[in-house]
C-alpha cells in the first residue's frame, strides 16, 4: 500500500511533504481512537527485543534518527508508530533558519536522500517545552549542536546552553560535531576541539544529582587514524556511546545521473549509499575498543536483514530516518519482526 502512495507523495517537494504529512498524522491522533488506528497498523511485538543499554530500558532496538523530528513536535505521534526511541534536532541554543530552500533532495534510483538543512530549528528552550507536554514515556534523545553564526572558538557554550536547556526532559543526549551543513562545524571533530568540549560537557553532566548518557554522533568520512582518536576521547572522557554515522559528503557509486547529483550541489548523503561506509565505521570501533564503546548505528537501515548487519557488526541499537521515508510507517514493524525470527 505504501509503495502506491509513495509514488504520490514523491511527486511532493520532499520538505513540504514532510511537513503535510506529519500535520496529517497529527491529526488522525487527535481524532477519537485515532492513537489505536496508528497502533493497530503499526503493532510491533517487543518480546525478545528489548534492549538495557545508558541505564536506560528500550522496548525495542529501533528509533528514530536525529533531523526527523528537530523540534520535538511529534513525539507521542511516532510513539504509536513502534519506535523504540525517538532523537530529537539537532537543536541550537537559538532559533534559526536553517539553509535556503530547496534544501532537501531525494535520489529515488539509490534509495537516497541529499540534505543540507543548515540546523534548521525553533531553539532547545522550545523543544524542551514540547517534551514537558510529552504523554508517552518513549525514550527521547537531545541531538545537540551550534548556531550556525557562532564561532568554533565560542561553540562549548552553545552545547552547555542546549545540555541545560533538554537535561530535565530529555533521557540521553548526542553530541553532533558531524553534520557537513554547517560551516567549519567538522573541525570539533578533530582531537584538541573535541576533547575540550566533551571534557566541558562531562563537568556539567557530573555536577546533575542524575547524570545522563552522552553520546557523539561521528562522520562516516573520517580515516582509521581520526577514529582511533574519536576512541582514545571517548574512552577518556568516559562518554556512554557513540552514534555511527551522519550523513557523507561522498557522491561515489551512485546510480543518479551525475548532472543532477551536481545539480542539486552541496549536502550531505543519506540513504543506502552509506550504508557499507557506517557498517564499516561500527565494526572499525567496535574491534578497536574491544567491545567496550555502546554503538548506535544510523546509515541505510531498510530492512531487518540491514539491521541485524549493524547489530553484527557491533552496535547495540539502531535508527532510520532515510529508510523510514523510502519504507513507510511500518518499518519498525517490519524491522523487528524480522529481528524476532
Amino acid at each position: 500500500m505504501y509503495q502506491l502512495i509513495k509514488k504520490l507523495l514523491f511527486r511532493i517537494q520532499p520538505e513540504k511533504i514532510h511537513h503535510l504529512v506529519m500535520r496529517g498524522m497529527k491529526t488522525i491522533y487527535a481524532l477519537p481512537f485515532g492513537k489505536n488506528v496508528l497502533r493497530a497498523c503499526c503493532d510491533v511485538k517487543t518480546s525478545g527485543l528489548e534492549r538495557e543499554l545508558f541505564g536506560l530500558h528500550f522496548s525495542n532496538p529501533v528509533g528514530l534518527a536525529a533531523g526527523f523530528d528537530k523540534d520535538a513536535k511529534y513525539i507521542d505521534e511516532l510513539s504509536c508508530l513502534g519506535f523504540g526511541f525517538v532523537e530529537i534536532g539537532t537543536v541550537t541554543p537559538l532559533a534559526q533558519p536553517g539553509n535556503d530552500q530547496p534544501r532537501l533532495f531525494r535520489l529515488p534510483a539509490d534509495k537516497a536522500l541529499i540534505n543540507r538543512m543548515g540546523f534548521n530549528n525553533e531553539g532547545a528552550p522550545a523543544a524542551a517545552k514540547r517534551l514537558q507536554r510529552k504523554k508517552s514515556n518513549i525514550i527521547v534523545g537531545g541531538n545537540i549542536g551550534k548556531n550556525k553564526n557562532t564561532p568554533n572558538e565560542e561553540a562549548v557554550s552553545d552545547y552547555e546552553k542546549c545540555f541545560h536547556a533538554l537535561y530535565d526532559v530529555a533521557d540521553y543526549f548526542v553530541v553532533n560535531v558531524s553534520s557537513p551543513n554547517t560551516p567549519n562545524l567538522r573541525a570539533l571533530q578533530e582531537k584538541e576541539p573535541l576533547k575540550q568540549l566533551l571534557h566541558h560537557l562531562q563537568l556539567l553532566n557530573a555536577q546533575k544529582l542524575k547524570p545522563k548518557p552522552i553520546l557523539l554522533k561521528i562522520a562516516p568520512d573520517l580515516t582509521n587514524e581520526q577514529l582511533d582518536d574519536i576512541i582514545e576521547i571517548v574512552q577518556e572522557t568516559k562518554l556512554a556511546g557513540i552514534v555511527a554515522t551522519n550523513t557523507t559528503i561522498s557522491r561515489e557509486g551512485l546510480a543518479t545521473p551525475a548532472a543532477t547529483v551536481t545539480e542539486i550541489g552541496a549536502g550531505g548523503l543519506s540513504g543506502l549509499p552509506v550504508k557499507e561506509k557506517s557498517t564499516a565505521v561500527i565494526k572499525y570501533i567496535h574491534t578497536r575498543s574491544k567491545g567496550n564503546i555502546p554503538i548506535i548505528a544510523a546509515g541505510g537501515i531498510f530492512t531487518a536483514a540491514d539491521a541485524q548487519e549493524k547489530l553484527d557488526a557491533g552496535a547495540s541499537l539502531v535508527q532510520v530516518y532515510t529508510g523510514f521515508i523510502y519504507e513507510g510507517p511500518t518499518i519498525v514493524k517490519k524491522i523487528c519482526a524480522g529481528l524476532r525470527k
